[in-house]
């Protein structure tokens, strides 16, 4: 039997392995643990150990707290789960305190993604997902998920991924996703953030860093309902860091769209610099996607690609990109911009990138910097 009423709903904070040396002199009575090492509803559940963390995984329920202890964990098949929290009763998977915790997919088989979330109402936070030989963290049709404070490495696909129909309400903040790179498929599949192959309203990017990616930063195929992205950055994105002689990522900073999806994404506050091919890019989206102060810099080609869809941009500004400042077509709205007339192009007052590559603040937020900064308010990212 499992004690979940009364009393001992309190301070049930307790290692696997402590629990089941308790179990065995009670009689039988598991304290806050299903017999498979699952967290009973409302227990906070401490793992020091990949087996308990694989067990508590995937033995979650709704009101569980999974805290991982400090060290790397390599776990042998993807850690996965579908079970569902509840809106006032979530499922959390997070770091212990304030120590680092990293998941590493190393030794899994080839093809494996390293985790996967199928359920709704998750909490994942300030954790590392690293060295997948596929995806690193993937949320399929999950409703309600907060992912916040997380880096996905160095994995053998994309980061980050949101995927599947019915995919709502979820949170992406403070994300580091960087060098990523699936050899396979030589660099044309690993973005740092996907959202793709799906819909489902109320989806939110904050405070992300997308940077040398194999393919894109953020990348928005097929995916056909909007997305709102904000104060987040792409850069250093589809430059063949592999020395992969058959190399085809692509290195858009924000790719908004593709595969037919036409949808008004919200893009606001954002900055994308040194990426391979546009800083932002409709990808053939024909929706009318919002985007107001971004700022594209050293791009190699355009700063603002919008050539085919109806697309609204206003106080954005394109700095030394290699194909000019912005490619629009006859549809789009541009107001305001610095490419628009009698709109002058303020000086920017940094272009020495160290302090948006530094440490994060420590509420997991984007580091202080005046990179890419200006000093008028009327065009350009803030940079926050």
């Amino acid at each position: 039997m499992r004690i979940g009423t009364g009393r001992h709903r309190r301070n049930r904070t307790l290692s696997i392995a402590t629990a089941v040396a308790l179990s065995s002199g009670a009689g039988g009575v598991w304290l806050g643990l299903s017999h498979d090492g699952a967290s009973a509803a409302g227990a906070t559940v401490t793992v020091s150990s990949t087996a308990e963390l694989e067990s508590a995984v995937r033995g979650a329920v709704p009101g569980g707290v999974i805290q991982v202890r400090a060290g790397t964990y390599y776990p042998t098949a993807t850690l996965m789960s579908a079970a569902n929290g509840t809106s006032s009763a979530r499922i959390t998977l997070k770091a212990y305190g304030g120590e680092k915790v990293r998941i590493d997919g190393s030794k899994l088989p080839a093809g494996s993604w390293l985790a996967g979330i199928d359920g709704d109402y998750w909490t994942v936070e300030n954790l590392t997902f690293q060295n997948s030989p596929a995806q690193g963290f993937v949320a399929t049709s999950s409703v309600g998920g907060i992912f916040r404070n997380l880096v996905t490495a160095r994995n053998g696909d994309s980061g980050f991924t949101l995927r599947g129909d019915g995919t709502s309400d979820n949170l992406v903040q403070n994300l580091d996703s960087y060098l990523n790179y699936d050899p396979a498929s030589h660099g044309q599949n690993a973005d740092g953030l996907a959202i793709k192959f799906g819909s489902g309203t109320g989806n939110r990017i904050t405070g992300a860093r997308l940077y040398d990616n194999a393919d894109d930063g953020i990348d928005l195929w097929q995916f056909s309902s909007p997305v709102t992205i904000e104060h987040t950055w792409a850069f250093g994105n589809g430059r063949n860091r592999w020395k992969d002689s058959a190399f085809e990522g692509n290195g858009n900073g924000f790719k908004l769209g593709g595969g037919g999806a036409s949808v008004a994404h919200v893009v606001n506050d954002n900055a994308a610099w040194d990426n391979r091919l546009h800083g932002f890019t409709e990808n053939s989206n024909a929706g009318a996607i919002l985007l107001d102060r971004n700022t594209a810099y050293a791009n190699d080609r355009s700063g603002f690609h919008f050539a085919t869809g109806k697309a609204r941009l206003a106080r954005n500004l394109a700095v030394g990109n290699g194909n000019g400042l912005s490619k629009l077509g006859p549809e789009t709205v541009s107001a305001a911009n610095n490419w628009d007339s009698g709109v002058p192009t303020p000086a920017l007052r940094s272009k020495d990138a160290t302090t948006a590559h530094g440490a994060r603040r420590p509420d997991g937020s984007l580091p202080v910097t005046t990179f890419l900064t200006v000093a008028s308010t009327a065009v350009g990212s803030p940079m926050n």
